[in-house]
């Protein structure tokens, strides 16, 4: 870890302040303030990996997400609106994604960004209320078959007047998370 002199003095300050003030949690002033004047900045890292972990979610996969658990509200609130004649028509129609639809999250092992994201926007900052207190871990691979989702409901999102997908609609948005090679 790299630190300048400005953040170093902020840290000694912040170190002293934190111990002036007798704050009892996980960081140790007397830890903080060896490890700067002894020129251990890397041990910092080391006790502490939860704050110096050096990752951080890209935009990119904060967009998609946003954009992914938008569209998966629009369908589970336009799949409960939906008549009992019109739901087994779209379980019929949209075979074999047309049952249960419910948004699943992402593959646990392979989108983990995506996942951490998901679960924090909804259980830290309350946002897509719907999906509070779900896994997000879909357990398989999500992100291609969403992408395609979210090209064909775009369009129409945009063209929603009572803010419901019609069985047509969601037909053709499920029906695109298959692969395109498994395609009738």
């Amino acid at each position: 870890m790299q630190l300048s002199d400005g953040e170093k003095l902020i840290l000694i300050m912040l170190a002293d302040l934190h111990e002036k003030a007798d704050v009892e949690d996980s960081v140790d002033p007397d830890f903080v303030r060896d490890a700067i004047y002894g020129g251990h900045h890397w041990a910092l890292e080391w006790k502490m990996p939860g704050i110096f972990h050096g990752n951080q979610d890209s935009d990119v996969a904060l967009k998609q997400t946003v954009d992914y658990l938008d569209m998966w509200h629009f369908v589970e609130c336009s799949v409960e609106a939906l008549s009992a004649e019109d739901q087994r028509k779209l379980e019929e129609d949209a075979e074999p994604f047309g049952a249960d639809v419910q948004f699943r999250g992402f593959d646990g092992n392979n989108e983990t960004q995506h996942m951490g994201i998901a679960r924090f926007l909804v259980e830290k900052l309350g946002r897509f209320e719907r999906f509070k207190g779900r896994d997000f871990n879909a357990h398989m691979p999500t992100l291609d078959g969403y992408a395609r989702m979210l090209a064909v409901f775009e369009p129409i999102r945009h063209q929603l007047a009572d803010g419901y997908l019609s069985v047509a609609d969601l037909t053709t948005i499920l029906l695109a998370r298959r692969y395109p090679d498994n395609r009738p």
